[in-house]
């Protein structure tokens, strides 16, 4: 196995300077003829922006048959996917995640005025099975998309109706599989169809998951052995709370979860300019346990014996009208959406029964946007507004499950009035040169935003404010440049600025960090907008229609950075919170951070059936500390003036910074039959890389942080008749046992998947 690996790690070191661009298996994988509409709302030639964009096509994302959508951002190997729990996961761009990065749905903006920090779970709530593309811009894009896209944008797309055009004619289409796994023992069921006349379709479907509790690997890294083992559980025996003996330690006990999705679009074509599109989305889960905490120490056992997500609930309803040619624009576009989000933190410490704590949060989220696109000469402008308004209710109880009292509790969010709203205005233009070599991107964009979160009860904490209120304006634009002295070869360099305003729980929350080192997160009412300025090079080739290569550096610099860092509360470092002495922190504006790094991709076609890819990707963040930890060195000068001759800077590691992550694969493709086999892989991360005040969660990692790793993956499809498709895989073959970097969940173990497709 070993020979197996250097081998491997061999190829790797090859591809390392080379890899892809599109995120497609298809074999049109580096066209530069793509269209994507995530750059401007419209839809625009891929080859005409200078940001960087991956587009996850349908074909792909039915060949990785992924069991979510996060493992579907983490199969392409550009994005690295966090995990605390199995039904979680957090993608991350360049360094940033969660409320760093905008996910868009449909065009509708879901980050909300809750979007926290650390990690998220919310990508999961988007049915993978419906969508039929994702497409991820990398880098700031606040022109478009307004405050917290500093990392990029992960855009996903669901299918449509289609309309037969034809009167009195009626089309329809659909597809429904079932799928199971072994490594969790997943049973998956999916349906959908559409169906469509002259003017009206209609699309309905379901999807419905059963994932048992997660299977590790069991070869361990050599100098860690028991790393992730689940040896001991708390249980109930007699109705009390016991310390149980895990009879499989590499079963990852309480991991399991049901979900289930449903999507319903409308659709009438007016005229052959006007159409309306009604569009509904329902995803919910059964109660999701936080494995990471279910594994926390305290006073020398186990400190939880229940910590869950509550019921993950997210309903959306939209409308959107799309005109054509209307005089001032050829292309008009207007929506309003609404969002019902609903989210809980469950908890009891271990022989507690007087305290069962519940912290639930709802969340209104109303939305509008409007846009339009001029076409004139070799000139295209598009323009628009949008907005956003959040409506919050945080509340908490304290249950006695002896007595059935139920007591006040703090809540995770001021228990008042609490209300975010976002409005925008922006312009995108391009414009391409006459001798069509050379493409002009530029765009601004100006935001306002504004919040208000009072607290009702103040007497668990007596902190000094109990209203925040915060007006934040800013303005943000992108320039680049493509370059395209021939039909295969293409350059772009592109400048960009992006934001992202405090949001309530950025401003306002108190809750527990997950450190070891027991700590407490309190309100800061001084919090400012966080800044990112942005320079990307990117350079693509391809070499007689068999290979390509699309290589990009990126260097970022970010003002008044959000970290978390030591605060003080009434003049005290320290509080007790739930009976426990606690440092307290808070976030706090970092003076400045920068973060660079490259991507590399490659794709060969060696021989029209027989194609490798590969991809690598490698980030770099820090930030400096407090101008307080900052100190300068003088020297008198014979004039009596002072010169400075060094200046000392304490600076600390970004968190969130994944390291080296990739994936190559070598495909075989048949008329009827498909087989791919490929690697996965991450770097080491070092435990000195570790940002330990953030949200790194170093004490799910080892002495000496999380461990390279590499996975061998097999998977391949075959069509049995007309429409019917079996597919079947099997992944970590080697039964690896690893844990990607920060998260606290143990990644799966030797999985065997069967699925068996119908379209129609």
């Amino acid at each position: 196995m070993k020979k197996l690996y250097i081998l491997l790690v061999s190829v790797l070191a090859v591809t390392a300077g080379t890899a892809q661009t599109i995120l497609s298996t298809d074999s049109t994988e580096l066209s530069m003829q793509e269209v994507v509409i995530s750059a401007s709302k419209f839809l625009e030639k891929k080859k005409n922006i200078a940001q960087k964009i991956d587009v996850i096509t349908a074909r792909n994302i039915a060949t990785v048959n992924a069991q979510n959508t996060g493992d579907l951002l983490a199969s392409t190997g550009k994005i690295f996917v966090q995990k605390s729990q199995q039904g979680g996961s957090s993608p991350v761009i360049r360094g940033f995640e969660a409320s760093r990065v905008m996910l868009v749905i449909d065009g509708i903006r879901m980050n909300n005025a809750i979007y926290r920090s650390g990690h998220l779970q919310n990508v999961i709530t988007i049915d993978q099975n419906m969508l039929q593309r994702v497409e991820v811009m990398y880098g700031p894009s606040s022109t478009i998309y307004g405050s917290d896209g500093l990392g990029g944008v992960i855009h996903l797309q669901t299918k449509n109706p289609v309309l037969s055009g034809i009167v009195k004619k009626t089309v329809s289409h659909g597809s429904a599989f079932a799928r199971y796994s072994t490594v969790n023992n997943e049973k998956t069921i999916h349906a959908d169809a559409s169906f469509g006349g002259n003017k009206f379709g209609w699309l309905q479907s379901y999807s419905y998951s059963d994932f048992g509790d997660v299977r590790m690997g069991s070869h361990y890294p050599d100098k860690y052995p028991g790393f992730g083992r689940r040896s001991f559980y708390v249980g109930q025996v007699n109705g009390q709370d016991s310390v149980l003996v895990n009879p499989d330690d590499r079963v990852q006990k309480f991991s399991g979860y049901k979900q289930w999705d449903i999507t319903q679009k409308l659709l009438y074509k007016q005229s052959s300019k006007i159409s309306h599109l009604l569009n509904f989305q329902f995803s919910n889960t059964n109660d999701v346990p936080r494995y990471d905490r279910l594994q926390d120490i305290r006073n020398g056992t186990l400190r939880f014996a229940e910590w869950y997500y509550g019921p993950q609930k997210r309903l959306l309803g939209a409308y959107e009208l799309n005109v054509l040619n209307i005089g001032f624009a050829d292309e008009l576009k207007l929506g309003i959406n609404y969002q019902d989000i609903e989210e809980s933190r469950q908890t009891r410490d271990y022989k507690r029964y007087d305290r069962f704590d519940s912290r639930v949060e709802k969340i209104k989220v109303w939305g509008f946007a409007a846009s339009a696109r001029k076409k004139w000469s070799t000139h295209e402008i598009t323009f628009g507004v949008d907005g956003q308004l959040n409506d919050l209710k945080s509340a908490a109880t304290r249950t006695n499950l002896t007595t059935g009292a139920v007591s006040a509790l703090d809540s995770r969010y001021p228990d008042g009035k609490n209300k975010m709203n976002y409005f925008g205005v922006f312009v995108q233009h391009l414009y391409k040169f006459s001798n069509e070599k050379w493409v002009l991107n530029d765009g601004i964009r100006f935001q306002a935003v504004n919040l208000s979160s009072t607290i009702l009860n103040n007497s668990f904490f007596k902190l000094p404010d109990t209203v925040f209120k915060q007006n934040n304006t800013a303005v943000s634009g992108n320039i680049g440049l493509v370059y395209s002295p021939k039909k295969d070869t293409r350059i772009s360099l592109s400048l960009s600025t992006g934001f992202r305003t405090p949001n309530i729980d950025d401003l306002a929350k108190v809750f527990e960090s997950s450190s070891a080192a027991r700590q407490v997160v309190v309100p800061n009412a001084n919090l400012k907008a966080e800044y990112t300025y942005n320079a990307d090079l990117s350079y693509s080739q391809k070499f007689a229609d068999k290979l390509g290569i699309e290589l990009t550096a990126f260097y970022t610099l970010l003002r008044n950075a959000l970290v978390k860092a030591p605060y003080q509360l009434n003049g005290q470092d320290s509080i007790i919170y739930n009976g426990v002495k606690s440092q307290v922190l808070a976030n706090q504006n970092s003076n400045k951070g920068l973060l660079y790094g490259f991507s590399a991709s490659l794709s060969f076609d060696i021989t029209g059936r027989l194609s490798l890819t590969s991809d690598i990707s490698y980030t770099y963040g820090q930030f400096n500390t407090d101008a307080a930890t900052q100190s300068s060195i003088y020297e008198k000068q014979p004039n009596g003036t002072y010169l400075l001759v060094k200046r000392n800077v304490s600076t600390k590691p970004l968190d969130h910074i994944p390291p080296v992550i990739g994936k190559t694969s070598l495909v075989f493709q048949h008329t009827i039959f498909r087989t791919e086999l490929f690697a996965a892989y991450n770097g080491w991360k070092r435990l000195d890389k570790y940002n330990a005040d953030g949200e790194d969660n170093q004490q799910y990692a080892t002495a000496d942080g999380i461990p390279s790793w590499v996975t061998i993956n097999w998977r391949g499809s075959c069509n049995l008749y007309k429409a019917m498709t079996l597919q079947a895989g099997v992944e970590n073959i080697f039964d690896r046992n690893y844990r990607s970097f920060a998260s606290g969940f143990s990644a799966p173990g030797r999985n065997i998947y069967l699925s068996f497709r119908v379209n129609w």
